[in-house]
């Protein structure tokens, strides 16, 4: 009866421990399978409907480097950029409903870049993240400042900064979604483009209105398209993981 019992006192620890190990690997294999599924896409297409409306020129006179710079090829505004096959350019796509909180709340770790070039904004529409960084520099030898005007019951708070030639790019960051906060040149007041600030992923479209919003977690969504003469179109769509999911929008001429 004594050596029974010694017997049942010795395996007692390793009992003990095999029951652990079993018990870790099963929490392992939670952890493993809770791992998020891969993050899908959502790609598409903007058009216009109708003849594009024409975009005056843009007198740089004022200035002889600006206007040397585009002496082969006048600048135009870029209210309404339409490419080939009615595609239009400088629409903002971002998801305005769907994303969770965890989701909404990353903020990318790179940089977008807004550009002076040839005097004007370069590009004419950028899209930014709440929280991202956004520098700006100048690629012009004459002097600009930029001066964005945001709409400060949202949180944004404006600015006007100067750059003059060879002047080291400067980063900013916005606090409030804001679709879109324009911005101006004191200098060039032809100069013009926007700013739309979101959260969660987003896209602008290319030259022939293509995009693609990258690294969207599986899900349903309300997709929103912003153009800036425009205004907005939104449209359903699912995303499956790993999966890309197409939408279109077609904006109606003026």
């Amino acid at each position: 009866m004594k050596m029974k019992k010694r017997y049942q006192y010795r395996s007692a620890p390793l009992l003990l421990a095999l029951f652990l190990i079993c018990l870790g690997v099963r929490i392992l294999g939670q952890k493993v399978n809770a791992a998020p599924p891969a993050a899908g896409k959502i790609t598409g297409t903007v058009k216009l409907d109708g003849a594009a409306p024409h975009m005056k020129g843009i007198d740089m006179t004022k200035d002889p480097y600006c206007a040397k710079y585009h002496a082969s090829a006048p600048a135009h505004l870029e209210n309404v950029a339409v490419g080939s096959g009615g595609g239009l350019e400088n629409v903002v796509l971002y998801l305005s409903e769907g994303l969770s909180a965890t989701a909404a709340a990353e903020v990318p770790s790179q940089k977008v870049q807004l550009d002076q070039k040839g005097c004007q904004y370069l590009p004419h529409v950028i899209a930014v993240d709440v929280g991202q960084q956004m520098e700006v520099i100048t690629s012009d030898q004459t002097a600009h400042n930029i001066h964005p005007l945001p709409d400060m019951s949202t949180g944004n708070i404006g600015w006007n900064r100067s750059q003059p030639p060879g002047a080291p790019p400067f980063d900013s960051a916005w606090k409030g979604e804001e679709v879109a906060i324009p911005v101006k040149c004191n200098i060039h007041p032809w100069m013009h483009g926007y700013i739309a600030v979101v959260r969660g992923p987003y896209a602008t479209t290319d030259s022939d209105g293509s995009f693609t919003i990258a690294n969207v977690p599986p899900g349903s969504y309300t997709v929103t398209a912003w153009q800036e003469e425009y205004g907005k179109q939104t449209a359903k769509v699912t995303v499956a993981a790993a999966t890309p999911a197409t939408v279109d929008f077609t904006f109606k001429a003026k």
